[in-house]
C-alpha cells in the first residue's frame, strides 16, 4: 500500500490518563493509504493497544504491538486483510513475550489489541483482549467484537447477567492478550447486525453513509456505560 496524507474518512483520535494518576499504557495509530499505484482505492487502518504489566512495561508492550501491526499492514498488498492483521498480531505477541522473558523489569507484560481496517467502504477487524470496536448505525450502538474476559465467558454460559458482569470483581480478568507464553488466538469474529451472532463471515461488511466506528480501550467502557457512549458517539464534532 502507498501512504497518503488525506484519509477518505473523517477521523478523530485522543487518549487520556484518567483521574486516578495511573500510568497511561494505551497506544494508538491511524494511517491512510491507497492500495497501489494502479489501484487508487483508499484505505484507513486504525489500531489501539492497552498494555498490562507493572513498572511501565505495559506501555512498552502496547507500543510494540501498535508499531509492528501497523507496519505489517502498511507493507502488505491488502489482498487478505484479516490474515495480514492476524499474522501481525501473532508476530507482535512473540516479540513482546521474548522481551518480557529477557528483561526482569518487563516480566509479565502484555497488551490487548483491536483493529479496524476500512478498504473503500468495507470493514475488516481483528482483536485480542477486551479493547472494543463499536459501530454506530441508525442511532444504535453495536459492540462488534468479543471481550476475551472471564466475565464474558460467564455471561455466555448464562452464569452472569450483563449487569452483574459489569460490577463483578473479576471484570478485568483477561483471557487472551498479546505477549502470552502460548501462541495467541486472534479473533476475527464480528457481530451480525440482525441476528447478533458472531461470525468471521461478517468480515468485509459494507459500511453505510452515516456509519461511525469507535475503537476504545476499557478505560472508556469500564467507566461509561454503552448508552452514554452512544450519546457521545452521536456528537457532530468527532474531536
Amino acid at each position: 500500500m502507498i501512504p497518503i496524507e488525506q484519509a477518505h474518512l473523517e477521523i478523530g483520535a485522543d487518549t487520556h490518563t484518567g483521574m486516578k494518576g495511573k500510568n497511561n499504557e494505551d497506544q494508538f495509530s491511524v494511517s491512510a493509504f491507497q492500495l497501489s499505484v494502479l489501484d487508487d482505492t483508499p484505505a484507513v487502518f486504525a489500531v489501539i493497544a492497552d498494555g498490562i504489566g507493572g513498572h511501565r512495561a505495559g506501555e512498552v508492550a502496547s507500543a510494540i504491538a501498535v508499531e509492528m501491526i501497523s507496519q505489517s499492514v502498511a507493507e502488505s498488498d491488502a489482498s487478505q486483510p484479516v490474515a495480514i492483521m492476524q499474522a501481525g498480531m501473532i508476530q507482535a505477541s512473540q516479540t513482546i513475550f521474548a522481551q518480557a522473558s529477557s528483561d526482569g523489569k518487563k516480566e509479565g507484560m502484555g497488551t490487548t489489541c483491536v483493529t479496524a481496517w476500512v478498504i473503500g467502504n468495507k470493514l475488516y477487524s481483528a482483536s485480542v483482549g477486551n479493547s472494543r470496536l463499536y459501530l454506530l448505525r441508525n442511532g444504535k450502538l453495536i459492540h462488534l467484537n468479543i471481550d476475551h474476559t472471564w466475565v464474558q465467558e460467564a455471561v455466555d454460559a448464562g452464569a452472569l447477567t450483563e449487569e452483574q458482569a459489569r460490577i463483578h470483581p473479576h471484570a478485568n480478568v483477561i483471557r487472551r492478550y498479546l505477549g502470552s507464553p502460548q501462541e495467541v488466538e486472534v479473533d476475527a469474529r464480528l457481530r451480525t447486525e440482525r441476528s447478533g451472532r458472531f461470525t468471521s463471515d461478517h468480515q468485509g461488511q459494507e459500511l453505510r453513509p452515516g456509519d461511525r466506528l469507535l475503537l476504545c480501550s476499557d478505560g472508556l467502557n469500564d467507566m461509561i456505560e454503552d448508552h452514554k457512549i452512544l450519546e457521545l458517539a452521536r456528537e457532530t464534532d468527532l474531536e
